[in-house]
């Protein structure tokens, strides 16, 4: 079983060009993008980071990435 990366918003702004981290904010209060608090820091999976933002899931890259080193 693989653990999943919990992203802050800083960091989830970070790992995609345009994404400021005001609007992931907004994403999170509004519950456009899945997310959970701890404390008062709110922690978003990659993946659901990935599927709201982009539309796609992480491990189907990475399972695309081991598919073409077989």
């Amino acid at each position: 079983m693989q653990k999943k990366r919990v992203l802050t918003i800083k960091e989830a702004a970070g790992l995609i060009d345009g994404l400021t981290e005001f609007r992931v904010r907004q994403m999170c209060i509004s519950g456009q993008l899945p997310c959970f608090m701890a404390g008062r820091k709110y922690l978003i999976y990659e993946e659901n980071l990935y599927k709201v933002v982009l539309g796609t899931d992480v491990s189907d890259n990475r399972l695309d990435e081991n598919e073409k080193n077989a």
